[in-house]
Order: C-alpha cells, then structure tokens, then sequence
C-alpha cells in the first residue's frame, strides 16, 4: 500500500503549490486586480479578489512580470488624442504574502504619450535595465531607462511608416506595432507590426538602451503580426508569429549571424516555412469576422485564442491547440472552449497544468485545468467576473491576466 500513499501525498503536495499561486488582472475600465486561486481538488477552485486598485492609467491594458525580483510593470492604453488624457506606465513591487496591504504596492509611475498597447524589459547586464512599449495608432515603440520614477522621460522614440494601406485596409491603414520583446539571446528586439505585415528587427545596444534597426521580415499578405514567440525544437530555433489580422500562426526559421568566417552580417533573419490557421489546414485564411489574441507555449503544444468566432455558443469564443513537430512545424489539433467571449489574453502556470483565460467582453476569468500529457484544455475549474464588462467590439473589459508564482 505505500505506493498508494505516496502518490494521494504527491496528489496532495502538488494541490497545495496550485493553492499557493496568484493572479493578477486589468479591466480596461481601470482596474488592476490582484486574485486568490484556491483548490478544493485538481478541478474545483474558487477565485477571489484580494486587491482592486485604480492607479494604473485610465485605461490599463498590458502587465509585465519580472519574476526575479517580482515587479510587475503596468502598461496603459489611454491616448490623448482619443479624449482620454496622456496615457501611465507604472512599476509595482508584489508582496510575498499577496495580503490586501501588500499584494501590489505601486513604486514608481510616470506619464506617457499613450496608446502603448504592450511593454516588455530588455538590456543590460540582467535583461532588465530598460522597459519597451508598442504604441499601436501612433506607430511606435518607446524605449525608458529603469527604473520608472515620477521624472521617467521616453529614452528613444521610432516612429514607423509605410506607403501605402495593406490588403486588409480598415485594420492595415498604417503600421500598427502590437508588441516588443527580445529573442532568446537577449541581443535582438522583435517588433509585430500588424498593420505593415512585418516582423520588424533591431539590435540592441546593451549598455544604453539603444535600439539599430535590421531588415524586417514580411509575413504573407493580411497577416497582421500581432504577438510571437520563439522555441527550441530539436537543435533548431523556431519563431512563432500569431498573426490577427488572418487568425493564423507563422513558423519561421531563425538565422543568426555568423561570425567564424569573418561574415559581415549582424542582425538575426526569419524565414516562413509554414502558415496555419487556427481553424486547421482546410480553412482559408483571412475570416474577416474572427481576431486572433495570444499565443502561448507549453511542452509540445502551441495555443493561440480567437475572438468573435463563438464556436462553443453564445459568447463562447475558442483557443485553437497545435502540437509542435519534431523540426518546430505545427499540427493543427482541436479547437476548445475559451470560456468567453473576445478572450484577448491568457497565460498557463509554472507547472503547465491550468490555463487563466481573459474574456474581454465578458469580463471574466476563467481558470480551465489543462492535461499534460495530451496538451488538452479543460475541464472549467473557476470562473470570476471582473465587472464592467465590455461592449462588443470595444475597446473595453478585461484585457490581460498573469500568474504570479
């Protein structure tokens, strides 16, 4: 029988990590919220509100977690030109007991030009000495010297272009950056331009911040690059591109520089070796009724969520699962259920096993278990409203959630 004991105590133990992990939440409405997630068993969980904070910009739409020295970085939406005041980015420490005093206490915060849609940090010796946001309608990325304090001024500022509107022109009518973050090295910044059908490059200079521009990568026509990501798969690098505009994924090989034999390139190249829509291989790109969200990775499998497809029924969007091939390609799987509807954002724990998904309009988060072993999301352990809830195709409800572990 101590082969029994062993596992329920193992059951057990690892019920109680789950027990011990937090979230943190954003309603565009100004909300930052920090959440409780405890376990009655592996697939019954209640979600609670520890803290609800309104000091995070107007219209907060992107959090950030350095999970080293667990500070989390809030960026917000707002823009002065749309009526709604300069926009904030804010820096916030996250307490080790996540009480309501200390779950979130806001340590530096300064104005910006606003319509920053994402923020991620970069450079310096620990990867963490400079912050970039994606500024979505003035078609830029910003970069800020850390940490953020009240006299924070922007570091460096790119302004994009293009001549002429893309395929799709009442979402491509200008170069929408959606996102910034860094490759695998830490040397090189990747750019998601939703509105160009570009992956733009730059290298960046770790002592100052600066960031030096390198040939972009063209996706296919009405893409709209919105998130990516990179992954290992074999001894090959892989970069994976959510593409909205087309409700599809990118794989694309990635080249560095090669300097053994004296080669003058320097910046790092993708090349597309396949597309796929979240929809499987028979399924047409480019539903102009659908918006692909996020992407994320687990193991062996590839997630990326749809909005406004309502697969599952009424408000019931979906998240399209692939399994990665050995050589990084994708196999579509299945769609599941997103619990929501407009599920703009969701994120997986340190463990893989359960899935927070974000429903925009629906203001909720839903807390799904996810199996391991097959990549399979569900069943639904927890579901919270986060009120207001949005307006169907607003730019309101909730807009991001995160783990914090």
């Amino acid at each position: 029988m101590a082969p029994v004991k062993s596992v329920a105590l193992l059951g057990l133990s690892l019920l109680s990590q789950a027990s011990a992990v937090k979230l943190l939440a954003l309603n565009f409405a100004g909300q930052f919220y920090s959440l409780d997630l405890s376990f009655k068993s592996s697939t019954k969980a209640s979600l609670k509100v520890v803290q609800n904070i309104t000091a995070c910009g107007v219209t907060p739409t992107w959090l950030h977690l350095d999970e080293e020295t667990r500070t989390v970085y809030c960026i917000d939406e707002s823009w002065l030109n749309e009526g709604l005041g300069s926009g904030n980015l804010s820096q916030w420490s996250v307490g080790p007991d996540f009480t309501k005093k200390d779950a979130l206490t806001l340590t530096g915060s300064t104005d910006t030009e606003g319509n920053s849609v994402h923020g991620f940090t970069y450079g310096g010796p620990d990867g963490r000495s400079f912050l970039v946001t994606s500024e979505y309608s003035p078609s830029t990325i910003t970069t800020y010297k850390l940490p953020i304090t009240s006299k924070t001024k922007a570091l460096q500022k790119l302004e994009f272009t293009m001549a002429a509107p893309g395929p799709r022109p009442d979402r491509q009518d200008k170069p929408h950056p959606h996102a910034a973050f860094t490759d695998p090295t830490g040397d090189f910044l990747i750019v998601p331009d939703l509105g160009a059908d570009l992956t733009r490059i730059f290298k960046i200079n770790q002592n100052t911040g600066q960031l030096t521009a390198c040939p972009a990568i063209a996706s296919l026509p009405g893409d709209g690059p919105r998130h990516g990501l990179f992954r290992q798969a074999g001894r090959a690098l892989k970069y994976y591109s959510l593409n909205e505009v087309s409700s599809s994924v990118g794989v694309y090989d990635v080249n560095y520089p090669d300097h053994s034999y004296g080669s003058k390139e320097s910046c790092l190249s993708l090349k597309l070796v396949q597309t796929l829509s979240n929809y499987g291989p028979n399924v047409p790109l480019g539903n102009v009724t659908v918006k692909a969200a996020e992407i994320r990775v687990v193991g062996d499998f590839l997630y990326a969520s749809n909005r406004n497809d309502t697969t599952f029924g009424f408000e019931q969007d979906s998240i399209a699962i692939f399994e990665i091939g050995a050589q990084g390609k994708l196999t579509f799987q299945e769609l599941t259920n997103a619990h929501g509807y407009y599920p703009r954002s969701f994120s997986f724990n340190e463990a893989g096993t359960y899935a927070a998904i974000a429903g925009q309009t629906t203001a909720n988060i839903a807390i799904v278990k996810r199996d391991t072993k097959t990549g399979k999301l569900g069943p639904l352990v927890t579901n919270l409203v986060l009120p207001p809830r949005g307006t169907y195709g607003g730019e309101d409800g909730v807009s991001n959630v995160i783990w914090v572990e």
